[in-house]
């Protein structure tokens, strides 16, 4: 069985740090893209980073750039998602997300606020 179990969420103050973790079970988890995505109420799901299968290769929304920082590593079945100098714009659930071709995993999302 396919899961993806997200965790790290939570309420912060703007300027302030959260680590997402995401941990993956029931699939060859090394053969996978996996992202980040995150949404809002009433917006659709934007992706905010993406790592590609051994690491080797990351890409960023605009809007979080600098800011975050996407990890993996394939002996834990994890990825992590590190997120600096959060903002108020950033308060969203944010999804784990495993890609491989037509293969597609999303997990139960980890809701974030950031506000003071």
């Amino acid at each position: 069985q396919v899961q993806l179990v997200e965790s790290g969420g939570g309420l912060v103050q703007p300027g302030g740090s959260l680590r997402l973790s995401c941990v993956a079970s029931g699939f060859t988890f090394s053969s996978y893209s996996m992202s980040w995505y995150r949404q809002t109420p009433g917006k659709e799901r934007e992706l905010a980073a993406t790592i590609s299968k051994f690491g080797g290769s990351t890409n960023y929304a605009d809007s979080v750039k600098g800011r975050f920082t996407i990890s993996r590593d394939n002996a834990k079945n994890t990825v992590y998602l590190q997120m600096n100098s959060l903002k108020p714009e950033d308060t969203a659930v944010y999804y784990c997300n495993a890609e491989l071709r037509m293969w597609n995993y999303w997990g139960q999302g980890t809701q974030v606020t950031v506000s003071s």
